[in-house]
């Protein structure tokens, strides 16, 4: 299965996990997703592959998943609750990063076969993680503030607060990951890749996360349409 499949099959996927923790948990759900997205999103990060075309870090669906849950909050529960799920994936990372070090401090047995390989993936986590905290803060906030100011234009534009879903969705999402694509793989990859890779990361990763934004446009209305079923 080629890369190319494999990232679209993801979105799908990904998204429709979103959908799912949301229908059953409800705003459970998006703090479960949430938890689990930022965990696995910072681990994947690591990776690099080729897919259209291009040179990308993994991981990028699972942060765009994140923009989608707190998309979801907003619309549906409003923006206390999209800022607890930010600050959830804070406090998660903070948590995963002191517990996977901790890994690393043992002395392992002879017969151990994992160690070497922990060593290679989480020696990097702590800045990874803390170039991911920074960011995911102020880019996560902003796009919470930015999905609510495109809100109050709509809603006194045009009198209804239910119209241009996909007005705030879109025009706050595509914002804030651009800002967060640039800060993350200059924060995180400075260093580490040479500046053409990191440029390369980084308009590869803005293009993913173009595709990935207009395509949760359809996943929030689902979330809501489920929200109102269930009033």
């Amino acid at each position: 299965m080629t890369n190319e499949i494999l990232l679209i099959a993801s979105i799908f996927v990904i998204y429709g996990m979103v959908i799912a923790s949301f229908a059953i948990f409800r705003e459970k759900g998006l703090y479960l997703m949430t938890v689990v997205g930022t965990i696995a999103a910072n681990i994947e990060v690591l990776i690099i592959v080729n897919a259209f075309g291009m040179e990308m870090t993994l991981g990028n669906i699972l942060f765009a998943s994140m923009f989608l849950v707190s998309d979801i909050a907003s619309e549906i529960y409003g923006k206390k609750t999209a800022k607890t799920t930010v600050y959830l994936g804070i406090a998660t990372s903070i948590i995963f990063m002191i517990i996977s070090q901790s890994w690393l401090l043992y002395i392992p047995n002879e017969n151990d076969f994992a160690m070497d390989s922990f060593r290679t993936i989480f020696s990097n986590t702590p800045r990874l993680m803390l170039a991911g905290i920074g960011v995911y803060v102020v880019c996560q906030l902003f796009d919470v503030w930015l999905y609510h100011k495109w809100w109050d234009i709509t809603t006194k534009r045009f009198g209804d607060s239910k119209k241009f879903l996909w007005l705030r969705n879109n025009g706050s999402t595509l914002i804030s990951q651009l800002v967060n694509t640039v800060l993350f793989n200059i924060a995180a990859f400075a260093g580490i890749h040479s500046a053409g890779t990191i440029f390369n990361i980084i308009i590869s990763c803005y293009v993913i996360f173009v595709v990935t934004s207009l395509a949760d446009t359809p996943f929030v209305y689902i979330a809501r349409k489920i929200s109102e079923r269930t009033k």
